[in-house]
């Protein structure tokens, strides 16, 4: 893991830090400590006016909006509770923030994510959140293939499964950006980003 270098116009992504989705214990790291790395590197951001974009995830409540495609899970017919959509509190109410609603795993389909970026001359993005072999990695895979260069804050991101967390870590991400601890990127910011 080695984080080299942070772009003039570096924005942070954070995907799925809502009520709903870090009510699930997370593994290899806590959730708690996760939401805890993530608001320092939001707050680092916005010290330096640079982006910050809390994304999260929603459902239609009757499923219309769900992937169509065939898969080997069951589909659950669960209501979720009233705000489990909802950014959590430690990250809300940051009018300067810019907030995208997903309705699939990458926070780039069928969003306006990449119009918020690059109406910003956004060249670089730093990535937190749950799930990480899910939101986590979709959203760096789209990041990569639209030409970012892409910082991963691996102790800022968890999964509900030990192994899944480690691929991603340790074969997916190598191979699209750069990875490193909040404290590894909060020191190259203060380097770069005085």
């Amino acid at each position: 893991m080695a984080v080299t270098t942070l772009d003039p116009k570096t924005a942070l992504v954070v995907i799925d830090l809502q009520n709903g989705v870090v009510a699930a214990p997370g593994t290899p790291h806590a959730t708690t400590d996760v939401i805890a790395r993530t608001v320092e590197l939001a707050d680092a951001f916005r010290a330096r006016r640079l982006p910050v974009v809390l994304v999260r995830v929603t459902a239609a409540p009757d499923g219309s909006d769900r992937t169509p495609g065939r898969n080997e899970f069951p589909r659950s017919a669960h209501t979720p509770p009233a705000g489990w959509d909802e950014i959590i509190d430690d990250l809300a109410g940051h009018r300067e923030d810019i907030t995208v609603t997903k309705r699939n795993w990458s926070a780039f389909y069928g969003t306006d994510l990449d119009l918020h970026l690059r109406r910003r001359g956004i060249t670089q993005i730093v990535l937190t959140g749950v799930a990480t072999s899910i939101g986590v990695e979709s959203t760096a895979r789209a990041a990569h293939e639209h030409g970012y260069h892409l910082t991963l804050a691996i102790d800022a991101m968890t999964d509900v499964d030990a192994d899944a967390h480690r691929n991603s870590a340790e074969r997916i991400f190598p191979r699209i950006g750069e990875s490193g601890t909040t404290a590894d990127i909060l020191d190259l910011l203060a380097k770069t980003h005085p």
